[in-house]
């Protein structure tokens, strides 16, 4: 019989979506990874059997909390005009740069990078980016200025505004200055407008 595990799975993998979120996938290296979750090298091994397969458990995480969080305001028709809930996602970038996060998304900057081309990382970026996507399908619905919309014109402009999105994310890592984010943010209102 083995011996149990000591530690806390999910919480190794919360520690883990830090150490990524600020290394990238290809950067953080096995001891980032170790000091990061306070493991040894062999709980790290038998619990997940390699950084990829620790990785696509941290983006599972990711997207069940914060991409589904995004999808879950853009579709929250307590704010009834959809085009404010977009606007909403767009201020959220510059509003958390603003307060010192400067990491942007783990899943835009994974959809951007080198580990994209892994078919199964890119399986869950294609899945996180299709959940924002649909979210912004329907804030148009419920916008008032887009609900009569065809739908082709629809998807157009929410593939549209989704790559404003994801580059705005990225972007946020770049430590540009706060006035680019701000002046992004109101493009895209008038955009709406």
């Amino acid at each position: 019989m083995g011996r149990p595990r000591e530690f806390d799975i999910d919480k190794a993998i919360e520690r883990a979506t830090d150490v990524f979120w600020d290394h990238g996938y290809e950067g953080a290296s096995l001891p980032d990874l170790l000091n990061g979750m306070e493991l040894t090298r062999g709980s790290l091994y038998k619990a997940f059997t390699d950084k990829r397969s620790l990785f696509l458990r941290v983006l599972e995480l990711y997207e069940r909390r914060t991409v589904q969080s995004a999808y879950d305001m853009l579709i929250d028709t307590t704010l009834p005009d959809g085009r404010k809930r977009i606007q909403s996602l767009f201020i959220s970038v510059y509003q958390a740069v603003k307060a010192g996060d400067h990491r942007g998304c783990l899943l835009c900057s994974t959809a951007a990078g080198p580990s994209a081309y892994d078919p199964e990382i890119s399986k869950h970026t294609a899945a996180g980016l299709n959940l924002l996507r649909t979210g912004i399908v329907q804030a148009l619905k419920d916008s008032p200025k887009h609900c009569d919309w065809d739908e082709g014109k629809s998807l157009r402009l929410a593939d549209h505004l989704l790559t404003q999105y994801v580059g705005l994310r990225i972007i946020a890592r770049s430590q540009v200055p706060m006035g680019i984010l701000e002046h992004a943010g109101e493009g895209i209102a008038e955009l709406l407008d």
